[in-house]
């Protein structure tokens, strides 16, 4: 297994680089938590598009944390469930505001203590803002870690951790970067291009296919 995981790390750092990568557009710490809580089974194109209108007219975390509920959610409503993630954003804020000063925290227990904030969410602050390597379990690196038989779990969590237990710290916040790439040039939840993919003899799920 170890031979094996090296070898997809390797071939996952020369086809898609080394470098982390955040898809998400955003200039400051609550931007992102913002955007990424928006993310919530919405595209990450679609969150730049709304974020571009939303954060000319929310500037800071007092004024996500006083904003109306209608008003905050006719910005976001293209992205989807968008009244509970209204609720979320105002009530994670304002928390923002009255517990840390407006800052947002870096520590994960305070970050997944706000409303609307899991662990993915967490982690892709904790990764992109204060550079502390994280597994950001999506929907591509769930789907592509379980077809190279990395894990056999469901559940993001379980699977956060296991891959934390199988790859090098040094290559977890890469990871996220690389898995979301794969999934979306390759590794497709539907009509997947085995055919082209670099990791075709190293991947079960393509070679139970055969």
């Amino acid at each position: 297994m170890e031979k094996r995981v090296k070898k997809i790390l390797e071939l996952f750092d020369e086809y898609y680089g080394d470098k982390d990568k955040c898809y998400l557009n955003y200039s400051n710490a609550h931007e992102l938590l913002i955007a990424t809580i928006l993310s919530a089974q919405c595209t990450d194109d679609r969150v730049n598009i709304v974020t571009k209108e939303l954060f000319k007219r929310y500037v800071t975390v007092d004024d996500f944390a006083e904003a109306q509920p209608q008003e905050l959610e006719s910005y976001i409503r293209s992205a989807g469930f968008y009244r509970n993630k209204a609720k979320n954003i105002i009530g994670a804020c304002r928390e923002l505001r009255e517990k840390y000063s407006g800052v947002v925290p870096r520590d994960i227990e305070k970050l997944t203590a706000l409303p609307g904030v899991g662990r993915k969410t967490a982690n892709v602050v904790r990764t992109h803002i204060f550079n502390i390597p994280s597994i950001v379990v999506d929907t591509h690196v769930k789907r592509i870690s379980q077809r190279l038989g990395l894990t056999k779990s469901e559940d993001p969590v379980k699977i956060e951790f296991e891959l934390m237990d199988i790859f090098p710290k040094e290559h977890w916040g890469r990871y996220n970067t690389q898995a979301i790439a794969h999934g979306r040039a390759i590794c497709k939840a539907r009509d997947p291009k085995c055919e082209e993919c670099m990791f075709s003899e190293l991947c079960p799920y393509f070679l139970n296919s055969l």
